[in-house]
This record gives structure tokens, sequence and C-alpha cells, in this order.
């Protein structure tokens, strides 16, 4: 009972922030994000009845207590809906910068929730494996599939209409996303923190709430248009406003560096130099600009001028969850 899951990070361009329900990850708004092509994660998940617990492996290394029981919890909820009481090896190949504002949740618990439901005998509609990949981060819900996809937040107690849906095919609206890293370093407050803070301290927050909608409704018209600069702006104030509530938290606290202001000048400037462009962050320092594909050369010519910048990678639309033959995560 094998099996092989590959499932790629995505970027919110309207932000999931804040939860109404802990234990099922329930969201208080819903959020919409592009699927990315160069970061992922690929998880083989061996089911072995001579197990008596489970074991995980993270690139290649037996990981600590901390994140085996993580991973452990969340098969428990696999084991019971399958209805069998089977442990696992679970070897896991990041390539996504961990824990710095690059969503290695993401793909990490949507690699995971293929790989351990098809392994168990599981043969889930995506609607399902959303659910579940819910269950472990979040934004790993969207990225069961590729393109633009929305996390609808759903409105019953058991989460069961809380999943993503398809919005764009990968293929449907070109555009690139220059992931700029400024910084390799964890993060001081993780997101799950920081965004439970913000809920219950921050009087900025409702003001998120009041906006969120819109936000989503707007960018959602954007997509239908295919029309870049709107966009392009909505997603940019958007992910202002994410950030501006956490300096109203108690204590206050930010993602940001002083890199992290630079790159997002940059882009303004690029701007008035008629370069279309536009920026956005998840709950990290790093930053990721947005602009049309016959404009990404010259966007990171002058990204990679900033002497702050410590990398930048190409990304565009990328695709949905999918399944590998087993022992093919080696090579990947």
């Amino acid at each position: 009972m094998k099996a092989t899951a590959k499932a790629h990070t995505n970027i919110a361009l309207i932000k999931y922030w804040g939860k109404r329900d802990e234990s099922l990850i329930l969201p208080m708004n819903s959020s919409l994000s592009v699927t990315l092509d160069t970061f992922y994660t690929v998880t083989t998940v061996e089911f072995d009845e001579k197990l008596t617990e489970d074991v995980f492996f993270l690139n290649g290394e037996k990981a600590d207590h901390t994140d085996t029981e993580r991973v452990s919890n969340y098969l428990r909820a696999i084991r019971k809906f399958a209805k069998k009481h089977l442990f696992a090896v679970v070897r896991s190949e990041n390539h996504v910068p961990t824990a710095a504002g690059f969503a290695s949740s993401a793909s990490g618990y949507a690699a995971l929730a293929a790989a351990a439901t098809k392994a168990i005998g599981l043969n889930l509609h995506p609607q399902e494996l959303s659910q579940f990949a819910r269950l472990g981060s979040g934004s790993a819900c969207r990225s069961i599939y590729g393109g633009f996809v929305e996390w609808q937040k759903g409105v019953k107690e058991d989460g069961s209409d809380s999943f993503a849906v398809p919005i764009l095919h990968e293929d449907d609206f070109p555009i690139a996303v220059l992931s700029v890293m400024v910084a390799t370093n964890r993060k001081k407050v993780l997101s799950r923190a920081g965004m439970k803070r913000t809920v219950e301290t921050s009087p900025f927050y409702q003001g998120w709430l009041d906006t969120v909608e819109h936000d989503l409704s707007e960018l959602k018209h954007a997509l239908e248009l295919r029309d870049f600069t709107l966009l392009g702006e909505i997603a940019e104030r958007n992910a202002l406003k994410m950030h501006a509530t956490t300096l109203g938290a108690n204590p206050p606290f930010y993602y940001w560096q002083s890199a992290t202001m630079e790159v997002m000048e940059a882009v303004q400037n690029m701007r008035s130099q008629g370069i279309e462009a536009y920026f956005t962050m998840d709950a990290g320092p790093n930053v990721k600009v947005l602009c049309l594909p016959e404009d990404e050369q010259k966007v990171y010519d002058q990204l990679k001028q900033i002497p702050s910048v410590k990398k930048i990678f190409t990304c565009h639309p990328g695709p949905g969850v999918t399944f590998l033959p087993t022992g093919e995560a080696d090579v990947c």
C-alpha cells in the first residue's frame, strides 16, 4: 500500500487570514490563489501492517519528534475515514524554502493528503481531497488544483462546504510571478500563531473582514476579463491590508524586513517608468512580483540590481496534484 504524489505551492492573490475554527481549519474569509510551477513537494506514503508507529523522513533525514507527531496526527484522520488502523512510512522531499514565506506547508500537505489517501485505498474526488488537505494546512486545499483557485470559506460548522474550486486553468491566463528571496531564516512568528494573535487582538482585523469579500469579487471579475492591471492592483492592495492587521495585534508584529520594503519600492518605481508590475507577500519577508510574461525579463533585471535580494525564482501558473510512479520521488 504505497503511493507517491507531487503538489505545487500557491501564492494567494486574495489572502486567507484568520480562522473561525482552529481544529478544522475553517477560514474567516474566502481566498483566491495561483498555483506556481517552480516550487513543489514530492511525498511517498507506504502503509505497512508490521509498523507500530508512523515514521517521517523529510529531505532524506528522519524528522524530529514534533514534525513526526504532526504528520502522525494528520494521518490519524485519514485512518479513521478509511477505517484502517495501519501506520506508515512517509518520505517527503520539499523543493521549497521552508518557513520563510514561500508556502511550503501548502505543497507539503497537498502532497501528503494525495499520497496518503491513495496509499490507504481511498479514491477521492478532488473536492474531497481538497477538504483533507485543508485539515493539514489551510492553503494546502488550494494546491490540489492548478491555475487560479478559490477556497470557499463555507458556513457549516462541520466544514463540509469549505473546500477549493478551480477558477481558471494554468494556461488560461499567462502571467509571470517572480518570487524574490530576501531572507532565508525561519520566521519569528509562524503563520498559524500570527493569524491567531491578529484575530484575537487586532482592532484592524474587522476592517479586513469588511472589505476582503469585495476584493475577492473584484479579482474574480479581473480573471473573467483577463485584466492584468485590475488583478495586480487588487492583489497588491489586499496584501497590504492583510499585513496592516498585524501592526495592531497585541503584541504587534510584522513579517517585513528592510529588504522587503526595498523590493516593494522598486516595483512601484517600475510602474512609474511604464513597466507594469505589482507585489504581494504572504506571511513572510519574501516578495512575489506579478507581471506579464513579456515584461518578466525587464522586471527580473531591475530586481536583480537590489543589493539585499538574494535570489529570484521565475514562476508561472502551475499544475495541480499529480501521482507519480512509486520511487520517482528520489529523482524529482
